[in-house]
């Protein structure tokens, strides 16, 4: 994990492996036998032209996964992207232009735009969390993500500026509430954990001042201070005093962030930017093509 920094976001784009069978069970689940509102009412042999329209200010994610629904339904559709992803866009803005079999347009319009508006929608509410944050406090995604979406979450929260913390179980210690009591204490866990061998730093969850002294006294490396009080935050801060890194959680607002930018942590996580955040609004206008 680094700092997160201020500025445009251009992060390297998903493999398509990682979002093309997604995409083809998102088809297979809206197309059934057919789309037969399409098939009824526009000719097969119609050529459509379309945009990509911003309808709410946010954050661009998702493009690649947009395009891969049209090459699933259609090779023949062109998309020419104006936006990339991690650009601001505005109301009223094009973020692609399209052209291509109009059937096809019609058809792969709601599962492509499901796709960009929730990966959107992340990448936008995590801006704001960034924006907030500042500096000087990087903003860390969470495992609370809708499941076998991951992936593409956390590729969208990168294009907000933020910074994935762990992908799975399987790459990053974090020893919660629950493995402490399992585990008989802080001091026990961290203890077990330094022994299994992984070369992963530790990180305990803290969630009163007691616990983050045993958590010094373990020798973590980074100590969580989940659902902590302002107060105690700072407090907390002030005693672990650079012998561990600092992740603050638990009840994180675009306000509180803001008021706890300065406190001298080094990460805060929010989970809602993954579960919570509402969809951009983004509109595909389609036509016939008269050229």
């Amino acid at each position: 994990m680094s700092r997160s920094s201020l500025g445009p976001r251009r992060p390297d784009p998903l493999a398509p492996e990682v979002y093309r069978d997604l995409v083809r069970r998102a088809l297979a689940e809206d197309l059934g036998t057919g789309d037969v509102t399409t098939s009824a009412t526009v000719p097969a042999s119609a050529v459509g032209r379309g945009i990509l329209l911003a309808k709410s200010a946010c954050v661009v994610a998702g493009l690649d996964v947009f395009r891969e629904v049209f090459a699933q339904v259609a090779p023949s559709v062109v998309v020419d992207a104006t936006a990339t992803d991690g650009d601001h866009v505005e109301p009223g803005d094009v973020m692609a232009r399209l052209r291509g079999p109009a059937a096809a347009l019609l058809t792969g319009e709601r599962t492509a735009l499901n796709f960009l508006q929730y990966l959107s929608g992340i990448a936008t509410l995590t801006r704001t969390f960034v924006d907030a944050a500042g500096e000087h406090l990087g903003v860390l995604d969470t495992r609370k993500t809708t499941p076998t979406f991951r992936l593409l979450a956390k590729y969208a929260v990168r294009c907000g500026g933020g910074i994935n913390y762990r992908i799975g179980l399987y790459d990053g210690i974090l020893i919660k509430d629950n493995h402490i009591r399992l585990a008989g204490g802080v001091v026990e866990a961290v203890r077990r954990a330094r022994a299994a061998g992984p070369a992963l730093p530790v990180e305990v969850e803290t969630q009163s001042l007691a616990e983050v002294d045993a958590a010094l006294d373990a020798g973590a490396d980074i100590i969580m201070l989940d659902n902590l009080d302002d107060e105690t935050t700072r407090r907390a801060i002030a005693r672990i005093a650079g012998r561990a890194r600092v992740e603050l959680s638990g009840g994180m607002t675009v306000a509180r962030v803001r008021t706890l930018a300065d406190c001298g942590a080094d990460w805060v996580s929010v989970g809602a930017i993954t579960h919570s955040a509402p969809a951009a609004d983004i509109s595909l206008e389609i036509e016939l093509d008269a050229a």
